[in-house]
């Protein structure tokens, strides 16, 4: 069950948001995620990624959700709003983190759950999300209510090297479409 303190809110560009992020990352593909990153993670390829990702943010291209035990960042999910003209209807969950030390509580339920109001206040009801075949959280999307499309073998590379394949998920977030 997640913790009463915890608190989730947007994040803005900012050096302290870019470093808090950085170490999450880093840590993340030390501990095996698959999250596009090849291990070792240096600082600096890190700080590019969240610095370009935070401005787009800033841009309202996507949304960057933390979640924070007291002042430290704890975990991360971040909802992509920039998508081609003909699917405005449609975002996708990337960039899920959890710190290993907060694993299992709740901080990526309520992570998702947020991405999934703020993406109905953005007129986004459908939410697409791709996870690593192993040691992905398949589990926690199924758990939440996604519904597995289909797998992709040998899609990317684990972050020690060998290949994983991808898991597709999809989530309608209303039951009734508009025309």
């Amino acid at each position: 069950m997640l913790a009463s303190h915890i608190q989730i809110k947007a994040l803005k560009p900012s050096p302290e948001n870019c470093a808090m992020l950085s170490d999450l990352l880093i840590e993340t593909v030390a501990n095996g995620g698959s999250v596009s990153f090849m291990h070792p993670l240096s600082e600096k390829a890190a700080e590019a990624f969240w610095s370009n990702s935070l401005n787009a943010a800033d841009r309202g291209e996507r949304i960057i959700l933390g979640a924070f035990d007291g002042e430290r960042l704890i975990g991360t999910v971040t909802l992509l709003l920039d998508l081609p003209p003909n699917q405005p209807h449609r975002a996708e969950i990337a960039k899920m983190m959890t710190r290993v030390s907060h694993r299992h509580r709740g901080v990526a339920t309520a992570l998702l759950r947020e991405a999934e109001r703020l993406a109905i206040a953005h007129k986004r009801w459908l939410l697409v999300l791709d996870t690593a075949e192993d040691e992905g959280a398949a589990g926690l999307y199924e758990r939440v209510g996604f519904k597995l499309t289909g797998v992709i073998p040998d899609y990317a590379f684990k972050p020690r090297g060998g290949l994983t394949g991808t898991l597709i998920y999809w989530k309608r977030l209303q039951q009734s479409v508009p025309a």
